[in-house]
């Protein structure tokens, strides 16, 4: 790997009284696939939004690939893709035609984005549905189409917000194959998710977020040290199993 891809310091985000993220620092290596964990509301939807550029931070700064992502913002945009939590699509337009559109937004070629829209409608199962309304896809066909738009103008980094949430077994793995393979190509996605074995899978590296700050980052083994993904970060986070210190007595009892 060589240098960081990402670069965050100080990162901070305030909603009036409520701070989201209290200062954060990341370096995620180019050619990595690294995840950020956190319990909800621990501010990694915050911290992503931060990072590509869609939410102002109230302080700090962020770098990718070398550019600053507010000084240079054109530039920066340009050399990511983003596929986020809830993506909001043009959804009365067909899968083919929003492939289309979105590559003349980037400004590529119209043979070239052609080219590459039908290989993503491929790669992804897709072409069957290709010339249908993304209005009429599934929850999986709308986040495969969502990372098909992101992919297009082959980005060196690839932002995901819960990419497998509400996506069926057989659409999850197709995206996770498609991920692997961009990364093994020296590209690097960073992506958030509440599936720690994914996590575990998928990854090299993982940040753990919890109200606001990193409490852990690191190489996967390093963070986890031995244990299992999900136990680490309980113990990380301090969890507690609630439902066993007390109350709920009358749970499972007979209401006869």
């Amino acid at each position: 790997m060589n240098g960081s891809a990402v670069r965050a310091r100080g990162l901070v985000k305030q909603f009036k009284r409520t701070t989201a993220v209290a200062g954060i620092d990341l370096d995620v290596p180019t050619g990595s696939f690294f995840g950020l964990v956190g319990p909800n509301g621990a501010g990694k939807t915050t911290t992503l939004s931060m990072l590509t550029g869609l939410l102002r931070p109230s302080a700090g700064e962020v770098s990718i690939l070398g550019a600053d992502v507010w000084a240079d913002p054109v530039r920066t945009k340009a050399r990511i893709g983003v596929l986020p939590e809830g993506v909001r699509l043009f959804d009365r337009l067909s899968g083919r035609e929003l492939l289309l559109y979105t590559g003349g937004l980037r400004g590529l070629g119209a043979d070239a984005v052609a080219q590459r829209a039908e290989e993503l409608l491929w790669v992804l199962d897709l072409r069957e549905a290709a010339d249908r309304m993304v209005l009429d896809y599934s929850t999986g066909m709308r986040k495969k189409i969502g990372l098909a738009a992101a992919l297009l103008h082959n980005p060196g980094v690839l932002f995901l917000d819960e990419p497998f949430e509400g996506v069926d077994p057989v659409s999850a793995g197709t995206i996770r194959a498609v991920m692997e393979r961009y990364t093994a190509s020296g590209s690097t996605v960073i992506f958030s998710s509440h599936v720690m074995e994914l996590v575990e899978r998928l990854c090299d590296r993982v940040a753990v977020l919890d109200r606001g700050r990193v409490v852990a980052a690191g190489e996967i083994a390093e963070v986890t040290d031995g244990r299992p993904l999900h136990e680490a970060f309980l113990s990380i986070v301090g969890a507690r199993a609630r439902a066993q210190e007390g109350g709920l007595e009358w749970l499972g009892s007979s209401a006869g």
